[in-house]
């Protein structure tokens, strides 16, 4: 395990591609499907969709905040995190349509709400919950396995940012308030073990938020509070960093025709003075990332 440290290489500053201000811009996911970034605004309870060869974009309202989108591998449908259910959702012209499939899975914790999630390789979904406040270790990690959810580990203050590597069979998963990034072997099975500290953030780093993997073994994480990306290898060695104008950093994927373009969400949420925050930003980078993967109704397993 490395602390992080001073990068060696920056990769100069991201560009805004959409000043939209959301109060809290999360878990983006580039859909092949649809040549779109698709992003949540969860305190905004918006969605949002930036297709970039046109530059169209588009926002749905929703009744209450999503945290979190997957897109389904056999339809045009995404599995969403609401505050404390999971919905199959499908984004029309004039609105949202929505159908439950899981209810919370914590009733015991009124305070709790979903956080974040993503797809690994064989089409199950990990989707961590949190305390609304940040205070509670009353968090968790469930895995969402076709039509069944269970719970895999916790607690956890602040679940956040899943991401996976090159191979599927490591899982990165952290506890923002504790600024820790776990690493997890993986099994095709979808079994976890061997937890263990991968990186440890300073408090000049500010909290890991989000993150995402690319080919070479690379793990990309949001500084939230730190205005930067930083890019880490399998080591836990931070190798490059792009630099935001704003310090709510939040998540980030990557897109693109050849995987190269990372966009980044950002937060504007306490932060009336700044013009920069809420915003989403791009970066083209010498990495190729990886692909989100789907949920799929039935997984594969190997």
């Amino acid at each position: 395990m490395e602390q992080p440290q001073s990068p060696s290489r920056k990769l100069g500053h991201a560009e805004v591609v959409w000043p939209l201000g959301a109060i809290l811009g999360e878990g983006p996911l580039w859909s092949p499907r649809h040549q779109a970034v698709y992003f949540v605004d969860i305190l905004g309870q918006k969605i949002a969709a930036f297709w970039p060869a046109s530059d169209t974009k588009g926002l749905w309202a929703l009744e209450e905040p999503c945290t979190w989108l997957v897109e389904y591998a056999d339809d045009d449908l995404f599995l969403a995190g609401l505050r404390r259910d999971i919905v199959s959702l499908r984004l029309e012209e004039h609105g949202v349509r929505l159908r439950r499939r899981f209810p919370h899975p914590e009733p015991e914790h009124a305070h709790n709400r979903f956080n974040d999630a993503k797809a690994d390789p064989w089409g199950r979904v990990w989707a961590g919950t949190m305390d609304d406040d940040e205070k509670r270790p009353t968090g968790a990690l469930y895995r969402i396995s076709g039509q069944s959810m269970a719970r895999v580990d916790a607690p956890y203050i602040v679940s956040n940012g899943p991401a996976f590597s090159a191979d599927g069979h490591t899982l990165y998963h952290s506890d923002s308030a504790l600024r820790r990034i776990y690493a997890f072997d993986l099994s095709a099975q979808g079994e976890i073990r061997h937890k263990r500290l991968h990186i440890q953030f300073t408090e000049t780093d500010g909290y890991p938020d989000g993150m995402t993997g690319d080919e070479e073994g690379g793990l990309w994480v949001a500084h939230f509070g730190g205005g930067r990306v930083t890019r880490f290898d399998a080591e836990g060695r931070a190798t490059d960093y792009i630099e935001l104008p704003t310090p709510q950093v939040t998540s980030l994927c990557f897109g693109g025709p050849q995987y190269r373009d990372l966009y980044i969400t950002t937060a504007a949420r306490g932060r009336p003075e700044d013009p920069q925050a809420g915003h989403l930003y791009r970066r083209t980078v010498p990495y190729r990332g990886l692909p989100h993967h789907a949920y799929r109704r039935h997984p594969r397993h190997g």
